[in-house]
């Protein structure tokens, strides 16, 4: 047989024992931490505003509320308190002037410099006159002189009003006034639209300086002139200025100053918009204190926007503990399951010492299986609550989670103690997700118990559903005390209640039964409905043992019978022992006529074989046996009975042949012992022990009862002797059992018969043709030649009442 599959995973993870212990147990809890998380941390009620209270709420202790409405109107406030921001560009001035000085200036150098190239260098000769030309080419002089003022002072001007200028010569009174005009104008703040400053008349406005970065608060906005309106006030502030200037000028300067005016004040709305943000979010919030045992919620009130405030505070105060209360939970939950698998190793030790990691591993796959199934139940059951009708509540559809079933699985493959063990971890868990509710952990602990004593003799199919019936009447009447107990007596909550316990109990036996042979293949299990199976004689590896090795066939089912009697008298698995008892020796079906049960005409085939040789092929047959069984899928107890029902066993009779042919050497007695192990359960024991005992009873000349009790009784004293039975926990009480066992039935396979006369014989004064049925047989004055001696080589006469 091929290695389970868990058993495979395991190979490879190279763990050592207790690292995977460990890594078991840190397993299940993470994965039942996070089922049962939000059972884990304080939890508040959850409401919306009309809903019904279901319960008092009361302050634990001293908090704070925040009123929502007033820290609202109190961030409001101070967003609003908060001014606009306008930027001031005063480099606005500076660059406009200098843009005027620059622009007459060059002007003023340019005349110059004509006049200059104009002026004859002969006084008797004149300028020649070229007449259209020279006009042509005086135009195209102008516009290329108008083009240079213009993009150097940065406006348009006419070309009347450029002649003009030409014609005053750039004159500095010119460029004074305008400079003048633009600098009172400026200075005094001009906006390109006014309609955003009037806005903020009541509270004013921030005006920040872009040069120096210096913010000044401006309550008269009124004063700051609109674009339309600096421009209109040119002429009126120049009046004053150009008042000996001649009407031409004076439109000139007037003309050339409104066309330099620009916006030197502009509204910053993301900088004003940032500001208010952070007042906003910098505004305190409005808080008034909660004292210990204040109510906060009344049952029957309609829930309110301030009962929601309150609430959703005592949530925020609840939330600082979660994590607390997480890491609490986390370890009170290890805790728990710690001590659960120190009761399993330590208390359970007999049932799991051997591959304890499998047994564990098995339990945490329930237990994470059954989790997980509470889980999804509770999350339906909790879906459609809400939906329910015609009397069905929610606490009728959890009577319907067969929750039991991890118990009969685990009944089922490692008895009762484990199964009632993971039916309080089962349970507990269970009543966790249904806030911790003693009534749920009450009837989820008293139906697993149940269904563990139902499977405890599992023989038959039919068990499980027998089982589920049995559970689901149990189910019934707890379901009737929990609706008793909760004051919940309606005819229709009462018929619905026990429609789905029954169904619980139902659905708990088909359950098991579905899953039970998945965990069997996975972890390698051997239940007795298996084992009853395999007992059935018919099987074709018994029915080629029967044919191939019939002597050996004959031996394997005394074998059989003699430890399951055996079994039943020392509280060990009978039905176990008679199974492995049966195909203890498929070995060997290999080579058959090696093995002296089924010899025939008295030749022996080791007479011509070394003793060495002799020894292999009998040691062969536990490894052959191993993989029959193997191959055959016998079972992993199967399989370990057939290695170790030799043990470390001496061949003694090939060891003293071997002495014999090699007198002057010294023979190692190790070289002629069975590979092992020593039977490591009770049930290999029993099979090591009947395999000895039966084998030599057929060697008695004149099996009588004396004889016959001595013969187990030093079979058995030389096997405990040789330390064969260390390990499988076989006390001397059961020793003394198994002998008394091992007598009886040997006395009944080899009781003496009665030879029959053939004449007749009187009886009562009739001649009665026929055998004497009743005549008792003569008993034995004292022991017959040959018995075994007593002496110093018996512990204990066993088998003795």
């Amino acid at each position: 047989m091929k290695p389970t599959v868990f058993q495979d995973v395991w190979k490879h993870l190279k763990l050592t024992e207790n690292a995977s212990k460990w890594l078991i147990l840190v397993g299940v809890t993470l994965i039942f931490v996070a089922i049962h998380y939000p059972n884990l941390v304080p939890s508040v009620a959850h409401y919306k505003i009309g809903d019904v209270v279901e319960k008092d709420i009361k302050a634990k202790k001293d908090f704070l509320v925040e009123d929502i409405e007033a820290t609202e109107a109190n961030r409001l406030k101070a967003m609003e308190e908060v001014l606009s921001v306008f930027d001031h560009d005063t480099s606005l001035l500076t660059s406009l002037t200098t843009a005027v000085h620059r622009a007459f200036d060059i002007q003023r150098r340019h005349q110059e410099a004509e006049k200059a190239l104009q002026q004859p260098v002969l006084p008797n000769l004149a300028p020649t006159d070229n007449g259209p030309h020279r006009r042509i080419v005086e135009a195209d002089r102008f516009g290329e002189r108008k083009s240079q003022f213009e993009q150097t002072a940065g406006m348009k001007i006419d070309a009347e009003s450029y002649a003009l200028l030409e014609r005053e010569g750039f004159h500095q009174r010119i460029e004074d006034a305008v400079v003048q005009i633009l600098t009172n104008i400026l200075d005094n703040g001009v906006i390109g639209n006014k309609d955003l400053l009037l806005r903020e008349m009541d509270r004013g406005i921030l005006l920040r300086d872009l040069e120096s970065g210096a913010e000044t608060i401006l309550l008269r906005l009124k004063s700051i002139y609109g674009l339309d309106q600096a421009r209109s006030m040119v002429r009126i502030i120049g009046s004053p200025v150009l008042a000996q200037e001649s009407a031409a000028v004076r439109n000139l300067v007037v003309e050339i100053a409104q066309s330099l005016i620009q916006p030197n004040i502009a509204y910053n709305r993301k900088e004003t918009e940032e500001r208010r943000r952070r007042a906003y979010e910098s505004a305190k919030p409005v808080l008034y204190q909660i004292k210990a045992g204040e109510m906060l919620m009344r049952e029957g009130e309609r829930v309110t926007a301030e009962h929601l405030m309150k609430l959703n505070a005592l949530k925020d105060q609840e939330q600082t503990r979660s994590a607390l209360f997480g890491v609490a939970g986390s370890a009170l939950i290890m805790a728990f399951l710690l001590s659960t698998a120190y009761i399993l190793l330590r208390h359970l030790s007999p049932f799991l010492r051997q591959n304890a990691d499998k047994h564990l591993l098995f339990l945490a796959s329930i237990l994470v299986t059954f989790f997980l199934l509470v889980r999804v139940a509770f999350s339906f059951i909790e879906s459609i609550s809400s939906s329910l009708s015609y009397g069905i509540t929610p606490i009728s559809l959890l009577f319907a989670i067969p929750l039991a079933s991890g118990s009969m699985t685990t009944c089922l493959f490692m008895g009762m103690n484990p199964a009632a063990i993971l039916s309080v971890v089962l349970a507990s868990a269970s009543a966790l997700l249904f806030q911790g509710r003693f009534e749920i952990m009450f009837f989820f602990l008293m139906n697993s118990l149940m269904a563990a004593y139902c499977v405890k003799r599992c023989r038959e199919r039919r068990v499980f559903i027998r089982a589920g019936f049995t559970i689901g009447l149990l189910n019934v009447g707890l379901a009737t005390a929990i609706c008793f107990y909760e004051i919940r007596v309606s005819s229709f909550e009462l018929i619905w209640s026990w429609t789905f316990a029954f169904l619980g109990g139902v659905l708990t036996g088909v359950l098991a039964s579905g899953v039970a042979p998945l965990f069997e293949w996975a972890f390698g299990y051997t239940t007795d409905i298996t084992l009853l199976e395999l007992a059935n004689l018919d099987r074709p590896i018994l029915r080629r043992l029967l044919l191939e090795a019939p002597g050996t066939y004959h031996h394997s089912v005394i074998v059989g019978s003699m430890v399951e009697a055996a079994a039943s008298e020392i509280g060990a698995n009978p039905l176990l022992a008679k199974v492995c008892g049966y195909y203890h020796d498929i070995g060997k079906i290999r080579k058959p006529l090696y093995f002296i049960e089924n010899q025939a005409g008295g030749k022996n085939r080791h007479d011509k074989l070394a003793p060495s040789m002799s020894k292999r092929i009998l040691a062969a047959h536990v490894k052959d046996g191993v993989e029959m069984a193997k191959e055959n899928k016998l079972g992993q107890a199967i399989i370990d009975a057939i290695q170790q029902h030799h043990g470390t066993s001496l061949m003694r009779f090939f060891y003293e042949k071997a002495r014999q042919q090699r007198s002057d050497q010294d023979i190692n007695p190790d070289d002629f012992r069975y590979p092992g192990p020593k039977p490591q359960t009770r049930e290999a024991g029993l099979v090591m022990l009947a395999d000895v005992v039966e084998a030599a009873s057929r060697t008695l000349e004149n099996p009588t009862p004396a004889r016959i009790q001595g013969l187990v009784q030093n079979l058995i004293n030389k096997v405990f002797s040789d330390g064969q039975l260390d390990d499988c926990e076989l006390t001397l009480r059961d020793l003394h059992n198994i002998a008394k066992v091992f007598t009886r039935i040997l006395n009944a396979i080899h009781h003496h018969r009665i030879e029959y006369p053939d004449q007749l014989v009187v009886i009562g004064g009739k001649a009665i043709h026929g055998r004497i049925d009743q005549q008792p047989t003569k008993t034995e004055a004292g022991p017959a030649k040959g018995d075994p001696p007593e002496g110093a080589g018996h512990i204990k006469r066993l088998g003795i009442s």
